[in-house]
């Protein structure tokens, strides 16, 4: 027997979210935190620290991509309904430093029954936005939210 599933799309996005965040070990290793969920958005934030640094003293681009995936990822499964990347590009705007903190806020563009597109902003502190990202989405069916 399973649990009952919300019929709010609110509190189905939200845990469709706490669910996935738990399991996410990528995400709490490298310090990114889910600020809010809506259906189709989520804000994510990570700080920049010494080890995300690359030989320029400047945040690796790869860092800066994982968020923003990471955003992505959570606002695409907020209708709990697995969807995984398929396609991304991304536009490195201005460098992000030490210390930096990051907000990278995702929306969905259009979904179907199987595919979604999102663009994700990733701001700094001061609301310079460091990168654009877009990607796509495949969905695999199923569900996000797992029995207890």
């Amino acid at each position: 027997m399973t649990d009952a599933l919300p019929d709010d799309p609110q509190l189905l996005a939200e845990t469709a979210a706490r669910q996935m965040h738990g399991r996410d070990r990528a995400s709490h290793h490298l310090g990114i935190a889910l600020e809010e969920v809506r259906p189709g958005y989520a804000r994510m934030t990570m700080e920049i620290v010494e080890w995300m640094l690359q030989g320029h003293d400047m945040c690796h681009g790869g860092m800066l991509f994982a968020l923003a995936d990471t955003a992505m990822a959570f606002a695409s499964n907020s209708h709990n309904v697995p969807h995984v990347a398929l396609n991304a590009n991304v536009d490195f705007l201005r460098p992000a430093l030490l210390g930096d903190r990051l907000v990278a806020e995702a929306s969905e563009g259009n979904r179907t029954r199987r595919t979604g597109m999102y663009d994700v902003s990733v701001t700094n502190q001061r609301g310079e936005r460091v990168c654009h990202f877009r990607g796509r989405t495949y969905g695999s069916g199923g569900s996000v939210i797992r029995p207890a």
